[in-house]
């Protein structure tokens, strides 16, 4: 049976844009990268980029979210980095705290804390 998730794909309009932007601005490490694919890994699930995507908020497509030690702190950082959030940090009723961003793509990816 299913053990765990081994990877996730987002399919990007521009492969090196996207590298740069989860290699350099969030910091994951790259653990694989080729004309058609790259892999980071994301404390042991990899998330991967590949082309074929479109620019632009998509439907339906889901949200990732990645767990950070203190939101405010990468809000803040990722602010100095230029990078567009669609909200500002808040606390959730269910106990986190989250801020979500997009990555050049327009995916959503939301940073969730435990509420200090």
């Amino acid at each position: 049976m299913i053990k765990r998730i081994s990877h996730i794909t987002f399919f990007v309009s521009d492969l090196k844009k996207s590298v740069i932007f989860y290699e350099k601005i969030l910091g994951l490490k790259k653990t694989g990268e080729w004309s058609n694919y790259a892999v980071f890994d994301v404390d042991g699930v990899d998330l991967a980029l590949a082309p074929g995507g479109k620019k632009g908020r998509k439907e339906g497509a889901p949200d990732i979210y990645m767990s950070v030690d203190d939101v405010d702190e990468a809000y803040k950082n990722l602010k100095e980095k230029s990078v567009k959030s669609v909200t500002e940090p808040e606390n959730q009723y269910w106990g986190g705290r989250t801020v979500g961003f997009l990555d050049p793509d327009e995916n959503m990816v939301i940073l969730v804390s435990s509420k200090k």
